[in-house]
């Protein structure tokens, strides 16, 4: 449990530390130009490998027997988490009606994984990633004014937009096959 805390820890310290220290995040970057954004990817990076194997090496510990009906729905809304994802970075018609599209993509994504997963490691984990989500959220409309609404797009990029985040789903429940974990009832 001890590497799985440590890499969220990392996780969210990393993401939040321009939020809470900007002065010294501004420093940094003043000092240390592109190499600041380095070191911050490198953080992530170890906080994402310590996540999948301090995940991976718990042991089941059942907290709540998750609803059979969930499995469908956490597959069904995979595809809309990982569509608004990518919301944020597309010329679609629709990336300017939400504020924060990847973080509420990121935010669904935890949230349906603790619909599907019972056990303390997947609570603990993805109940602080939904946290730290959310958190980050409201931070960012505390701290920033909102941008200017998003005026381009085109139906041509919201098509791209869904076909990449259908071939992003398949490759997603590749990769959960591949490890062992099919996402699908049955």
């Amino acid at each position: 449990m001890a590497i799985l805390i440590l890499g969220l820890a990392l996780w969210v310290g990393a993401h939040m530390f321009k939020r809470a220290a900007p002065a010294a995040r501004e420093a940094m970057d003043a000092r240390m130009g592109k190499g600041a954004k380095i070191a911050f990817a490198v953080v992530l990076a170890v906080s994402v490998v310590l996540m999948v194997i301090g995940y991976r090496g718990g042991p089941y510990i059942a907290v709540y027997t998750p609803p059979a009906w969930g499995v469908h729905l956490n597959n069904l809304l995979m595809y809309v988490a990982i569509a608004l994802f990518g919301l944020g970075s597309s010329k679609s018609t629709l990336r300017g009606t939400l504020r924060h599209p990847q973080l509420m993509g990121f935010a669904l994504w935890a949230g349906l994984h603790l619909l599907v997963n019972g056990d303390l490691y997947s609570v603990v984990m993805f109940g602080t990633l939904l946290a730290w989500a959310l958190a980050e959220i409201a931070v960012l409309n505390a701290t920033t004014p909102a941008p200017a609404p998003y005026e381009g797009g085109s139906g041509k990029g919201t098509v791209r937009l869904a076909v990449i985040a259908l071939v992003l789903y398949v490759v997603i429940t590749a990769i959960h096959a591949w490890l062992g974990v099919w996402p699908f009832a049955g």
